[in-house]
């Protein structure tokens, strides 16, 4: 398996969820036993020994993969969720995104300053989501916080947005937004 043919494996869908988007749909290339298993196997491989403690997943593609992830490197899984949809008490924050506003949600007592925190998402765009997930869990005060997205959309500029704020992340693969 190599990335073009993980690429080649993602579908495009104009103009979703509004008009003017190019929504990258990888539930075409979750389907295929190989790609799930690339896209799986490639984030364990760059996380397995950093000592994570938690795998947060942002709602909702981000629940795909990292439960996975956090089974195979002996981790928990935390989910990250939109507004009323976890039923103990929470820390919130509110974000920009693409295409408008945001909230999400994490339980207040999910996490500990011992924990040493992967967040995953599939797809980085703006990065308003990723830096809104960072900003829950920093509230958290975890020990350490590593972040990582499938795909980055390059020409979207998240990868500096989020640097310009102290955050790094890897990204398994970019596509052009045009593609």
């Amino acid at each position: 398996m190599t990335v073009e043919e993980v690429k080649k494996a993602i579908r495009n869908v104009p103009d979703f969820p509004i008009k003017g988007i190019q929504f990258k749909d990888i539930t075409t290339a979750l389907a295929r036993h190989d790609c799930l298993c690339w896209m799986k196997d490639e984030i364990v491989r760059r996380y397995k020994d950093l000592g994570i403690t938690q795998v947060v997943g942002i709602e909702s593609r981000g629940f795909i993969l990292a439960p996975a992830v956090a089974m195979e490197i002996g981790a928990g899984f935390v989910p990250i969720r939109k507004p009323n949809k976890l039923p103990g008490e929470t820390l919130k924050v509110l974000y920009d995104k693409e295409y408008g506003k945001d909230t999400i949600e994490i339980h207040k007592d999910a996490l500990t300053p011992e924990d040493v925190v992967l967040i995953h998402d599939d797809i980085l765009a703006t990065g308003g989501s990723m830096y809104a997930a960072v900003e829950l869990v920093r509230k958290a005060g975890v020990k350490k916080i590593y972040t990582n997205c499938l795909i980055e959309l390059e020409g979207l500029n998240g990868k500096q947005f989020l640097a310009d704020r102290g955050v790094e992340i890897e990204c398994l693969f970019g596509i052009e937004v045009e593609e």
